[in-house]
């Protein structure tokens, strides 16, 4: 199950990465895919999955708290995007797309600081 959870770190670190350094242009591509399939969106019972794999392991990491609540957030976002109207789930992409770059560099700040947590916590960085 560790190679599941350094995946999830690579997942992370791999997007907070583009969003550091090219946010617009993420933001941008982004854009075009979902004009262009509205339903990948689906894919994101892909992130329900993997949280519900995060709370599973989580007995076994450190920082339990933190687990707990990135899980939980991954399984509503997930579960959200699955089961919400056409019109909250646009209505929310809408106002994902808009923000400012500042605000895509703190969300790649945040998602490469969890998976440096994540990969310490599975013991991937070094031995403990």
């Amino acid at each position: 199950m560790s190679y599941l959870l350094m995946a999830i770190a690579g997942l992370w670190m791999a997007d907070g990465l583009i969003l550091l350094v090219a946010p617009l242009r993420v933001i941008a591509l982004l854009k075009e895919s979902l004009a262009a399939s509205p339903s990948i969106i689906n894919w994101s019972a892909i992130s329900a999955a993997l949280g519900v794999i995060l709370l599973f392991q989580m007995r076994e990491l450190p920082y339990h708290p933190l687990w707990l609540v990135i899980g939980l957030v991954m399984i509503a976002k997930g579960l959200f995007f699955l089961l919400a109207s056409l019109e909250y789930r646009h209505l929310v992409v809408k106002w994902c797309m808009n923000r400012d770059a500042v605000d895509y560099r703190f969300w790649g700040l945040a998602l490469c600081t969890l998976s440096v947590l994540l990969l310490d916590s599975v013991g991937a960085l070094g031995a403990k």
